[in-house]
């Protein structure tokens, strides 16, 4: 079994077993993980940027390469934890030995584990998008939902105003505000991360990224961000670039009934800072992602491939007999 709910009353469950196993008369005996057993990663996935056709890959891994997969269901899908859930969650992530290795996944923004002292800390991943797109594709997906839950009725459904029409009159669903999401998804759960327009909080989510996560991808190119997933975390990831090109789960989720924006609402956007400080975000964890690839992948006759090992050891002392 390898899909867990990751819900406040599974939290409790849990910390309600852990209790009753510390006074249990026999006792018993810790769990021993292997070194590579011992690894969380934790997706904390922006809305509408592929993160189910990716997640969907876990899921369809996980029995077979012997992980776990839980999902962060959060109320309301508020990215926001308290911060009693900020340290239940650290706790849980850490000293949960029977869900590891793990995968988490969820609408959550970086939570750094260092401040809860934790001792090891995760592996972060993410993929963000175009923010322009992102948001379309969001607004879409408010009004028609998609093809993963097709009977499933929306918060918007029934308004069936395009886009266009309501960057044209203003619309509040359709704002330039409404961008700002990746760059407080990845700089957290500091105030100033969700103050709209924040150049601090731009700077963080930068610097976040560069030194928190293992790999951000992008939307785009997401097939090369799982095969590059494969080649640096296999104990997860194995199978998971033939998975992606042959499976059919891995493409099911599409917006129903989106229409492109035209340029003028494109413009219209691109003239707000919000959009700039978005954008700029976006343009950074792209050229960060393509310098990665450049050094891990090369094109053969149309085809990537993954580079071999390309260091190794010598001079070692003192010499064995």
């Amino acid at each position: 079994m390898c899909f867990f709910h990751l819900s406040e009353r599974a939290i409790a469950r849990h910390e309600v077993r852990e209790i009753e196993q510390r006074h249990t008369m026999d006792g018993t005996k810790d769990v021993v993980l292997d070194e590579s057993d011992d690894v969380v990663i934790i997706y904390n996935r922006v809305p509408k940027t592929a993160s189910t056709s990716f997640t969907n890959i876990a899921y369809d891994l996980c029995g077979k390469n012997k992980y776990h997969v839980l999902h962060i269901n959060t109320t309301k899908n508020n990215p926001v934890m308290s911060l009693q859930d900020q340290v239940r969650f650290v706790k849980n992530v850490t000293s949960w030995k029977e869900m590891k290795p793990g995968f988490y996944h969820g609408h959550v923004a970086f939570l750094d584990f260092t401040k809860f002292g934790g001792k090891k800390k995760p592996i972060y991943i993410n993929v963000i998008r175009d923010p322009i797109e992102r948001l379309v594709s969001y607004y879409y997906f408010l009004r028609f939902g998609d093809d993963y839950r097709p009977g499933l009725r929306r918060r918007k459904q029934g308004d069936k105003k395009t886009f266009d029409e309501c960057v044209s009159f203003a619309g509040s669903d359709c704002a330039a505000e409404k961008l700002w999401l990746q760059i407080p998804f990845f700089c957290g759960h500091n105030s100033e991360c969700w103050n709209v327009g924040s150049r601090w909080a731009l700077e963080q989510a930068k610097y976040n990224l560069i030194n928190e996560y293992l790999l951000v991808g992008v939307t785009e190119e997401l097939e090369d961000f799982i095969m590059m997933l494969e080649a640096a975390l296999p104990r997860f990831f194995r199978g998971a670039a033939e998975l992606y090109r042959t499976g059919k789960k891995s493409h099911l989720r599409k917006t129903s009934e989106k229409k492109p924006p035209t340029k003028e609402s494109i413009a219209k956007l691109q003239q707000s800072d919000i959009w700039k400080m978005e954008n700029e975000f976006y343009e950074f964890a792209l050229e960060q992602f393509q310098f990665i690839r450049a050094h891990a992948v090369r094109e053969k006759d149309g085809e990537l491939y993954l580079l071999a090992q390309n260091f190794f050891y010598e001079k070692i002392y003192p010499k064995m007999n």
